[in-house]
């Protein structure tokens, strides 16, 4: 096979306006966290319905700093899915504590509750699960797997029940919303939605700083513990140290042994444009996945992803699944094949109970955790991005439609020759 024209997995959708605020923060002088990032966080608290937001370099940073304001320590327990990115659980072990590894929903990909459930009673019964065993379970971080939310009140109900407090892994789901019911109420990702919420603004996100994150979160003392820890834990930061209205604040105390995680004015001053454009956006990649499920209905040998009328949803990805016993090729082949076709795809994820360290590190076997096992290996990620032009959304469809139809299984019945 020959390349045709190759269609990005991804490409940031940027304008004038992000490009002449970047020159404006570049003339101001003031390059680090400043004024822009103030009103960065100011805005998107605004926008996802939260008192407090805390701007940060990374959604890694934003969920780490999110677990030590909630006091996570050594000895204690994160229920985690396994099907995420390796932040998720990492930061847990940033803090000495112990990811518990919990299976996939099968259609929605999303953290299965009553799996959840099942890990969570026997760690507290003494039982260990894999090779976890004495932690004390103390949170749980849903994530909201290519920005369909999961059911919020039961996750509710789930952690409420079992004392756990809540971190909410939100990099795909801006802007994402949830209802119980057709008919009811919008609550937005983020809008009392966990004890904290932590966003990513990596440049494949929906929106982008480039790099950057941010937490939010209804409480204030826990949005003060996050922004004095994203800094060095320092009584105030240079910001306020060089820019006091009355005198100059120039000295500080270290209060904490914090961390380097702040956002830069020049990060902000693309977020503020990607943020007021954040809706926009996400119709035009609503409308994408529209004309996908379209024009890839009724294929046979792919299963599209979930729809409901009670999401609202970001469409940061949209992940096919294989139906590997009627295709003649693997999830490799056809990824393969798909590179050799100028589609860019990705797979999201490996689980992380597949992964090393978590099998050498606490046992975890495919086993233990069979549906995310078993569908990870049908996963293919499709291009699927604001920016994208018609031309690249009909090469993506008719690639994957035509080799649906080249590695289509032949049934068949052979016919032996008749005996003499």
């Amino acid at each position: 096979m020959t390349m045709t024209r190759a269609v990005p997995f991804f490409r940031p959708d940027l304008t004038e306006l992000e490009i002449e605020e970047a020159v404006d923060t570049l003339r101001s002088g003031w390059l680090t966290t400043g004024p822009k990032t103030r009103r960065f966080e100011q805005e998107f608290a605004e926008a996802v319905g939260a008192r407090h937001a805390v701007a940060v370099n990374s959604c890694t940073a934003a969920l780490h700093l999110a677990v030590e304001a909630l006091g996570l320590r050594p000895g204690q327990g994160v229920l985690v899915p396994t099907l995420t990115f390796a932040a998720s659980a990492e930061i847990v072990r940033y803090q000495g504590a112990v990811p518990i590894l919990v299976d996939c929903d099968p259609i929605t990909l999303n953290m299965d509750l009553a799996d959840a459930e099942a890990k969570l009673t026997r760690v507290r019964a003494g039982e260990p699960v894999a090779g976890v065993c004495d932690v004390e379970p103390v949170g749980i971080i849903p994530v909201h797997v290519g920005g369909f939310m999961m059911p919020v009140a039961r996750t509710h109900e789930f952690a409420a029940r079992h004392s756990l407090w809540q971190v909410e892994d939100a990099a795909h789901a801006f802007p994402a919303a949830w209802r119980p019911a057709a008919g009811q109420p919008w609550q937005r990702c983020g809008e009392k939605t966990a004890d904290v919420t932590c966003f990513s603004f990596y440049a494949n996100k929906t929106m982008t700083t480039g790099e950057g994150g941010m937490s939010v979160t209804d409480d204030p003392a826990t949005a003060a513990r996050m922004r004095q820890m994203s800094l060095h834990g320092l009584s105030q930061d240079a910001w306020s140290r060089y820019t006091g209205a009355d005198r100059l604040q120039w000295d500080y105390a270290i209060e904490a042994p914090g961390f380097k995680y702040n956002l830069t004015d020049m990060a902000a001053a693309l977020g503020l444009h990607q943020l007021a454009r954040a809706d926009q956006m996400r119709r035009r990649r609503q409308a994408i996945a529209e004309e996908f499920f379209h024009r890839l209905a009724g294929i046979e040998e792919i299963e599209l992803p979930p729809v409901s009328e009670d999401r609202l949803h970001s469409w940061h990805l949209f992940p096919l699944k294989l139906r590997l016993d009627q295709l003649s090729i693997d999830r490799a082949e056809f990824i393969q094949q798909l590179f050799q076709l100028g589609v860019r795809c990705s797979v999201h994820w490996r689980p992380l109970h597949l992964h090393p360290y978590y099998q050498n590190t606490f046992g975890w076997r495919p086993d233990d955790l069979p549906i995310a096992s078993a569908t990870w290996l049908r996963l293919v990620s499709l291009p699927l991005f604001s920016s994208m032009r018609q031309d690249e959304i009909d090469h993506v469809i008719d690639t994957v439609r035509g080799l649906c139809s080249r590695h289509r299984h032949a049934f068949a019945a052979i016919s032996l020759p008749a005996q003499r």
